[in-house]
């Protein structure tokens, strides 16, 4: 007999409660027209006006839509290279090379952040954007690195071995062959890496410059002086564009196994 209790349900119900609550509380509360995040005055738009019309926060918007693209792009690079490479090398060490390649999302943030600290003070390199590119762009190749692995295992390689035996070259085949066949992995995983860029706040804590800001961190500024409902609103729209990015990501990866 089949076991009919619902316990399994109301347990996942609890967890999800848990989970969502909180962020649906922040969107609901992001249209409130009182400044008093905890009392209900009405519906009302005008903390999105207010948004807007803030230059600073604006700004840090840019910059963090300048430092993911920025980072995404260059993961993408690396991640689809490092894969094919691996693909094609079948040494004893390529276990160690893939378990050292995904260490930068296993491996703590605040402890992540302190060595980019001490790396770029010895390096010289100032803080600002470019220091915030090359640290987001570590953690972020790991996500196409392993995407672009996986859909390379399930390539049949007899078709770059007939683009090879009808006289292509290597390269000519990379770009022919494999790319367009990786395309939706490599897609995916810049889209994960940019949302992880876009949300990410104690590793550009760390590197990042007197004169730039990102969203996340003029949000993290401002709530040490208080819950604004600019706040909300704000948070409202980086869970939309995460979730967006998301579900982007995993429509990719269910038509690239199609």
């Amino acid at each position: 007999m089949r076991n009919k209790t619902k316990l399994p349900n109301v347990y996942l119900g609890i967890i999800m409660c848990l989970m969502y609550m909180p962020i649906l509380l922040v969107i609901i509360f992001s249209f409130n027209e009182s400044k008093i995040t905890s009392v209900w005055a009405g519906f009302s738009l005008k903390w999105y006006k207010e948004l807007f019309n803030d230059k600073s926060m604006f700004d840090a918007l840019v910059n963090s839509l300048i430092l993911g693209a920025c980072s995404s792009l260059a993961a993408g690079v690396i991640g689809t290279l490092g894969a094919v490479g691996m693909s094609r090398k079948h040494l004893k060490t390529n276990g160690i090379i893939e378990y050292v390649s995904t260490l930068p999302i296993m491996i703590p943030e605040i402890i992540l952040g302190m060595v980019f600290l001490v790396f770029f003070s010895l390096i010289g390199l100032p803080f600002g954007m470019t220091s915030l590119i090359i640290a987001h762009t570590t953690f972020s190749v790991p996500y196409v690195f392993m995407l672009v692995k996986a859909r390379l295992v399930g390539i049949d390689k007899s078709y770059v071995e007939a683009a090879r035996d009808l006289g292509a070259s290597e390269t000519r085949a990379f770009w022919d062959i494999t790319v367009p066949l990786v395309t939706p992995a490599i897609l995916s995983g810049m889209m994960l890496a940019f949302a992880m860029s876009f949300d990410d706040v104690i590793i550009s804590t760390f590197v990042t410059g007197a004169k730039t800001t990102t969203l996340p961190l003029k949000i993290y500024t401002q709530l040490k002086t208080g819950i604004s409902p600019k706040i909300n609103a704000i948070c409202t729209l980086m869970f939309v564009v995460t979730l967006a990015l998301v579900i982007g990501s995993q429509m990719l990866n269910k038509n690239k196994k199609q």
